[in-house]
């Protein structure tokens, strides 16, 4: 899909709030409502948008330790170390990265006695991990919520 300057606008708005009606996008880029919903779902169907979500403030809910870690991995074990810490709870992201780590992970957990847990018994038991490094966010001074178009 070849994306023209009225889909750009409609996903840069979109992007800035989600929750926008098709009614306001139209008005706010001179057509239809019915027009935006056509647009909206060649989006979806084409793969462009993935889906609709919500941001959740991870201290508001009681996640107020937020920690990234580079972990590496032997080759043949990167796949199945990958994918078990995709599926744990605490994991909110983990990307497969050049440079000298394999993985970078970001964990979000109640407290720091939660994440010497995981680090224990989640992380380190996982068999083909050569090394692990960890950071602890201390303050957040911009956080991307969507893809700036």
């Amino acid at each position: 899909m070849i994306l023209d300057e009225v889909d750009r606008k409609i996903l840069q708005l979109l992007i800035e709030n989600g929750r926008m009606s098709y009614v306001d996008i139209g008005k706010e880029l001179n057509l239809s409502r019915v027009s935006i919903r056509e647009r909206v779902s060649q989006l979806i169907e084409n793969g462009v948008i993935e889906k609709f979500t919500v941001v959740v403030n991870s201290d508001k809910v009681g996640k107020g330790v937020s920690a990234f870690f580079e972990v590496d991995c032997e080759p043949a074990s990167l796949v199945r170390v990958a994918e078990n810490l995709a599926n744990n709870p605490v994991v909110a992201s983990c990307y497969q990265m050049t440079g000298p780590s394999t993985l970078h992970m970001h964990v979000l957990v109640e407290d720091f006695v939660r994440l010497e847990k995981f680090i224990n018994e989640e992380l380190y038991s996982l068999e083909g991990i050569t090394r692990v490094e960890s950071h602890i966010l201390l303050r957040r001074f911009k956080s991307r919520t969507g893809l700036k178009l």
